[in-house]
């Protein structure tokens, strides 16, 4: 959105209402500059002349642009706020008492913002669903438009990673049942409200060092400014000759003139603009679909080493789907397909629901579900076991990665067909995904065979991990797949490196190790065993299609569920970083030039020698401290567009983006003042008691 007069006058009340000390306190450099202004308007009062007048409304306009900047950025997120609260409707939900997998529940109607975490909520079509929860039960087509602006329809379905939904938005077709996951008044739909207008903002780390050196430099310019008066009046004491017309007189004007001083050369540019550039970081993440929950993260991110990307999902399309039953040994492809329907009947995943279909379509395995089973044990699946499967009548089928189903089968006595490594691997070594199904029954263990799970890389995967390493990020893909799928996947998509049969600890392990080296992670994820590893990294993305444990470990969430959507989150950061650097460095140069613009032609009737040194040549000292005044504050209100649209950022090293800082805003700050002081001067300097 640019930055338009129609926009800053839309800001105005709100930096009117920002004039408030207590909300000015957070920000030491502009409450000098407050302070400053207040005691110019009582001395202006007392002392009524043109320059008094004139010095104190624009040390008022300098607060006023400071905060000016702030309310705009903050007011670009308005609009969205908005438009996220009217999706908050007054919604009423359907709960469900005693609620179990497969059978009846009553339901009773409820308002929704009684309901509690733990809750369980029957929703159907053309209703809302009334806050944000899992899906345990289901399969429905949602419409998500109020939260990400896509009109598109999404699939939510329990199991799998896919199971998330979000209070506010609509069910368009079919059943699902909701396990509630929020606390009250916490909302996901809440906490985008809080963070589109800023009001849950934190100042970041960085933010606060810089604002604490600005602090600093504030203190030592105070203590500079102070010394002057008893300089000139020494120096008047020795020179008799000085005119008692000098800008240091012995009047109350001199009060005016030091505060003037001190509001020109303490970094007021920067520490106006501070707060502004934060905020306006983060509405660029909004307005790519990603919810940043603190500052912190922006910043990370925009010194992330290593990126860890899980393969399901992000570098594949992540719906892996049966293709074909390779049986080994004497097993019949009729064996296999119907003990891998049986041992796939209650896997809630899209791939044992493929796995079902699949049986029933290519093979003519007849259609059962779990419920005709009565006597059947269902196996879960676990990441500790890698396999699930069921117990029925004395026959124990188990479906998992092949190394803990070969295991199964050799701890029961039984031997591998020899041809398994051969399936498995030229499997694995296509890309695809082998689950191998095993049998006890009877008395004797063996293999029945492999399923064999296709996977397809996203387009323009291995470009965009390009894109990364261009600047400077390393990509690890991270899977439960055995190696040799995850080495085919990874060589296709183009990541640095991968990290296979990798179980939540492994991705924990990792994450930690590095840390301990000194690098910053990154890592996006969807499934509640990502968890763990988003809460460690240091960015970690949760994408919204993911289970609410996802969303509640990361600092990010990504609307639209697109994990490559991570570079843009760099180059955001990157660009937060580099614009607080281009306008710290702008600032701090621009003072340097003001003190040498202002401080000539201020004590040239003092110290006739510095005469020399004034080589704008501006009309008198009362001119030259109005024109920078009035120069001080125009900067700022210059400065607010590049504020909130950010340098631009280009890969480079860091020194060629040093060089690059120095040449450009540092050059310029120093130049700026002169040409823009210059130019008040020939304005003001007819003005009554300025000449």
């Amino acid at each position: 959105m640019a930055t338009t007069p129609r926009l800053l006058l839309g800001a105005l009340p709100l930096a009117l209402r920002k004039l408030d000390p207590r909300v000015m306190w957070r920000n030491p450099v502009m409450l000098i500059v407050e302070i400053g202004a207040l005691w110019t308007t009582v001395l202006a009062a007392g002392d009524v002349s043109a320059f008094a007048v004139l010095i104190a409304a624009w040390l008022w306009l300098t607060v006023v642009f400071a905060n000016l900047a702030e309310a705009v950025a903050e007011g670009r997120g308005k609009a969205q706020a908005d438009a996220l609260r009217g999706a908050k409707k007054d919604a009423t939900a359907r709960r469900l008492t005693d609620w179990r997998p497969g059978a009846d529940a009553a339901e009773e109607v409820v308002p929704a913002a009684e309901l509690r975490r733990g809750d369980v909520v029957v929703v159907e079509a053309g209703e809302i669903v009334p806050g944000d929860g899992d899906v345990v039960e289901g399969i429905a087509s949602v419409d998500e438009s109020a939260i990400t602006g896509e009109s598109a329809p999404v699939i939510r379905e329990s199991g799998g990673d896919r199971s998330a939904v979000t209070g506010g938005t609509k069910v368009l077709s079919d059943r699902i049942v909701v396990k509630i996951t929020q606390r009250p008044g916490a909302s996901f739909l809440d906490t985008m409200i809080a963070l589109v207008e800023g009001a849950s903002r934190q100042k970041t780390p960085n933010e606060i060092a810089l604002n604490i050196l600005l602090a600093a430099m504030t203190i030592i310019f105070l203590v500079a400014v102070a010394t002057l008066q008893p300089v000139a009046i020494f120096a008047r004491a020795g020179n008799p000759g000085v005119a008692d017309t000098a800008a240091l007189d012995a009047h109350g004007v001199t009060a005016i003139v030091l505060v003037s001083l001190v509001v020109c050369l303490i970094p007021t540019t920067i520490g106006a603009l501070l707060s502004a550039i934060g905020i306006a970081g983060m509405d660029r993440l909004v307005r790519r679909n990603v919810l940043a929950m603190s500052g912190r993260a922006v910043e990370a991110a925009g010194d992330v080493d290593t990126l860890l990307l899980d393969k399901t999902g992000t570098i594949t399309l992540g719906d892996r789907q049966a293709a074909e039953f390779v049986p080994v040994g004497a097993t019949t492809i009729g064996e296999l397909a119907d003990a891998a329907q049986l041992s796939s009947l209650a896997d809630e995943t899209p791939e044992g629901r493929s796995i079902v279909v699949y049986a029933e379509r290519a093979h003519g395995v007849r259609e059962r579900r779990p419920g005709e089973l009565a006597h059947a044990v269902w196996v879960p699946f676990t990441a500790q076991t890698r396999m699930s499967g069921v117990d029925l009548d004395g026959r124990r089928l188990r479906k998992g990665a092949a190394s803990a189903v070969a295991d199964w089968i050799r701890e029961h006595g039984g031997t591998v067909a020899p041809e398994l490594g051969g399936v498995v691997d030229g499997i694995a070594a296509s890309g695809g995904t082998p689950l191998v199904v095993g049998e006890i029954a009877g008395g004797r263990a063996r293999v029945l065979g492999v399923v064999h799970l296709k996977d397809v890389v996203k387009p323009g995967m291995r470009e965009r991990f390009g894109h990364m390493r261009a600047l400077g990020i390393r990509t690890i893909m991270v899977t439960g797949d055995n190696p040799l799928t995850a080495k085919a996947i990874a060589d296709e998509a183009g990541v640095d490196d991968f990290l296979a049969e990798a179980t939540p600890e492994d991705k924990l392990a990792f994450i930690r190790k590095e840390q301990e080296g000194g690098r910053l992670v990154a890592m996006t994820g969807d499934g509640t065993n990502d968890a763990p590893a988003l809460a460690q990294a240091d960015v970690g993305v949760a994408m919204n299609t993911g289970t609410s444990a996802a969303k509640e470990a990361g600092n990010m969430v990504d609307l639209d569920s697109d994990p490559t959507k991570l570079i843009e989150i760099v180059e955001i950061g990157k660009q937060l970083l580099i614009t607080r650097g281009a306008l710290t460095t702008f600032s701090i140069a621009n003072d340097i030039a003001k003190y040498f613009a202002i401080i000539p032609a201020l004590f040239v009737g003092l110290f006739p020698g510095l005469d020399r040194l004034n080589v704008m040549r501006l009309a008198s000292p009362q001119s030259a401290i109005l024109s920078a005044v009035v120069f001080n504050a125009l900067v700022i209100v210059a400065l607010i567009p590049l504020a909130l649209r950010g340098v631009r950022y280009r890969p480079a090293s860091a020194a060629r983006l040093l060089r690059r800082n120095l040449g450009v805003y540092g050059l310029g700050g120093v130049v700026a003042p002169f040409a823009g002081i210059k130019i008040v001067d020939l304005l003001v300097q007819f003005l009554p008691g300025v000449s």
